[in-house]
């Protein structure tokens, strides 16, 4: 069977998913508890590949990029800018998030977000999307905005990591059936003293 290139992203994205959930398993650097890597890791759960959710997007700077404070979910704080946001429509709605940048002088971008699924279906304190400028920007300066790429944060396989919270800016009232889903361990059952 020949792929056609409008499938290119869809094999790319299932063997980095493949990949992670390899890691996940096997590495001993895995966010995963060790109790649950090697035979008892659950694996890792996804929605099907949707090209309704994969988009190609100006992203609309602000003129002056605002510095952010980010709470985490270990009551820490990490700092960003708000640089712009990407708009577009799910399922007929107009929605928007906006992207920031690390403060540490890299250009790429992280685009988190929190939607209907969040605490149902998906993880409940959001999930995040990373754009990286060489493959995810365009010659044109168009950025591709894959949510099938929405990934948990490491502190949905682990709470003794801290991750950054979602903006209030970045809920949106929409499901977003793509990416990756809840991790379906509970890992607080795996917390060591």
């Amino acid at each position: 069977m020949t792929s056609h290139p409008d499938d290119e992203w869809r094999t790319e994205l299932l063997r980095n998913r493949e990949r992670k959930e390899r890691y996940f398993r096997e590495n001993q650097r895995s966010p995963i508890p060790p109790e649950l890597r090697g035979d008892a890791f659950p694996g890792l759960d996804y929605y099907e590949p949707d090209p309704d959710y994969r988009f190609e997007l100006g992203l609309r700077r602000y003129d002056e990029p605002e510095p952010v404070t980010v709470e985490t979910t270990a009551d820490g704080e990490q700092s960003y800018r708000r640089v712009g946001r990407f708009e577009f429509e799910i399922d007929g709605t107009a929605v928007s998030l906006d992207a920031f940048e690390p403060t540490d002088g890299s250009d790429r971008l992280w685009v988190p977000f929190r939607d209907v699924t969040s605490g149902e279906e998906t993880y409940g304190a959001g999930r995040y999307v990373d754009l990286e400028p060489g493959p995810d920007r365009r010659d044109d300066g168009t950025w591709v905005l894959d949510l099938n790429r929405a990934y948990n944060p490491t502190c949905a396989y682990n709470p003794a990591y801290e991750c950054p919270l979602v903006p209030p800016s970045n809920w949106l009232d929409v499901r977003i059936e793509a990416g990756e889903r809840d991790f379906p361990a509970d890992v607080h059952e795996y917390e060591h003293a």
